[in-house]
């Protein structure tokens, strides 16, 4: 939270994990259809969109995701913008990221994977607040306690900060931002512990203390944390190939604790997919369904 205006906020890390949304528009259907059927709001935001653009039609929506749902890794936020993209392409009309925002606000509290790199995002207000850039490589490995949180409701609730915290949170992001520009990671992992450190005093996280130590025996930059979920990540420099040892140090260590572990990789500049468009026609079917994938961050 910031002192100047008292928002929530966070700051994305892009991972290499993406949700792909496929649309078919109907015109004589009146609804749209969405597959898994559990994605409701998906499908509410689909008919949105239509009815935006002057459309009483509906269509079929299909999400295929690798992203756990429930996790603190924003899956249902990268199904929106997904589903924004695939429809809109469907309509021939490329919707701005300020035009996703503005449906997604009338939805659900939202990250920002509607924009490339990292980004400082008002999460609760679904608006942007800054973009910083992107980083080198890097590689997370993610304890997972287990359960699942209801972003909805974990954004409903009315977080304490001191008028401390403010002005610390605002001096972290002013020195991630340098970090991010100048790709000093030493200092964007220590800026992300400190930050995840106090994000622990709302949130409690099992085995922080342990994984801290993980992270020291390794040599990484530090910890990186899902901020309305259940990953607590340590963070490395480089790949995974490059990596391998303490990727496995890391995921043997964590054996003994309940729960699971995951490893990811981020996105640069040269891997990002935002806004990648795959479009797929029948010559003969003039409502032909087009696709298109988003690369998601989890918000820290």
């Amino acid at each position: 939270m910031l002192p100047e205006n008292d928002l929530d906020f966070l700051v994305t890390f892009p991972i290499a994990s993406s949700s792909t949304a496929e649309f078919q528009f109907v015109s004589s259907r009146r609804e749209v259809v969405v597959q898994p059927s559990h994605k409701t709001k998906s499908r509410l935001l689909a008919e949105c969109i239509l009815r935006a653009h002057g459309h009483h039609g509906g269509g079929y929506l299909t999400i295929t995701t690798d992203l756990p749902e429930g996790k603190g890794l924003a899956s249902s936020s990268a199904d929106l913008v997904a589903t924004a993209r695939a429809v809109g392409e469907a309509l021939g009309v490329r919707l701005t990221e300020k035009e996703i925002e503005l449906f997604l606000r009338g939805i659900e509290p939202s990250d920002g994977v509607m924009y490339p790199g990292i980004v400082t995002f008002y999460h609760r207000e679904v608006r942007l607040r800054e973009k910083l850039g992107f980083l080198p490589p890097l590689t997370i490995v993610a304890h997972d306690v287990g359960g699942m949180v209801d972003t909805v409701r974990f954004n409903q609730a009315k977080k304490s900060r001191s008028e401390a915290d403010k002005r610390e949170y605002a001096h972290l992001l002013r020195e991630l931002a340098h970090a991010v520009q100048a790709g000093d990671l030493q200092a964007v992992g220590e800026i992300s512990t400190r930050s995840a450190e106090m994000n622990s005093t709302l949130s409690p996280r099992e085995h922080f203390d342990d994984l801290l130590r993980i992270c020291r025996d390794v040599g990484g930059l530090g910890l990186v944390l899902a901020h309305s979920g259940t990953n607590l990540g340590v963070l490395l420099p480089g790949d995974e190939a490059e990596q391998a040892d303490s990727v496995e140090y890391v995921r043997k260590s964590c054996a003994a604790f309940t729960g699971s572990v995951s490893v990811y990789r981020s996105l640069g500049a040269e891997g990002h997919r935002s806004g990648e468009l795959e479009r797929f026609e029948d010559p003969e079917t003039p409502e032909a369904p087009f696709t298109t994938s988003v690369g998601h961050p989890p918000g820290t």
